[in-house]
């Protein structure tokens, strides 16, 4: 998947204030997604985490026709933001960018550890040496456990009136009966915060941030 998003997007993860909530998804609680959202200009970039089960109702590798099915379906519905996070009309938002996927547990600890690495000086070459083994002893003693799997999806969206968003809708626990919180990070040039959405109030009131 191309990561295309704005600076602004990763501040929002790399925000000391978020360390300890981004990534969450790591302790696998299920019910419980991740939404970051960055504004840059009349740009909108969003990334969306959550747990398989959310989304499908189950987490190990599909093999029937049906599983492959539901899966698809989840990510056909991801690739439409608008119809899972409803902007305020009066925004003018519009989608330029929209992709999902789902990721399984050993991808994702893949890919931090491949960033891992391009952060590392060559000076460190063996510590990072020792890190891979003791990865590599972690896969092999949960070799024989069920995969967790997750659907990541990116959205970049441009608004003709940024300042007009009064508030998203969270239509996405319509979509997804067994979603039952977002943990939602905002950054915009005035700061960052922190929101946590549930199913029983799915609507996020956001006047005076945008």
């Amino acid at each position: 998947m191309k990561h295309t998003f704005p600076l602004a997007l990763a501040v929002v993860i790399a925000q000391p204030t978020f360390a300890e909530d981004t990534r969450q998804l790591d302790a696998h609680e299920h019910g419980v997604g991740e939404l970051n959202i960055a504004l840059e200009g009349k740009t909108v970039a969003m990334e969306l985490h959550a747990p398989g089960a959310d989304l499908v109702g189950f987490e190990y590798e599909a093999k029937s026709a049906e599983d492959r099915a539901a899966i698809d379906a989840a990510v056909a519905m991801l690739a439409k933001p608008q119809e899972l996070f409803v902007l305020s009309e009066s925004a003018e938002c519009a989608v330029i960018q929209a992709s999902a996927e789902l990721e399984s547990e050993e991808e994702h600890e893949e890919q931090t550890e491949d960033e891992k690495h391009d952060e590392h000086a060559e000076g460190e070459h063996e510590d990072e040496e020792h890190e891979e083994h003791a990865e590599d002893g972690h896969h092999e003693e949960h070799e024989a456990e069920a995969s967790h799997t997750e659907f990541h999806a990116e959205y970049v969206l441009t608004c003709a009136n940024p300042s007009a968003i009064n508030e998203i809708t969270f239509a996405y626990f319509e979509a997804f009966q067994n979603a039952r919180e977002l943990e939602v990070q905002i950054v915009t040039g005035a700061g960052a915060q922190a929101f946590e959405v549930e199913r029983d109030e799915p609507i996020l009131d956001l006047r005076g941030m945008f």
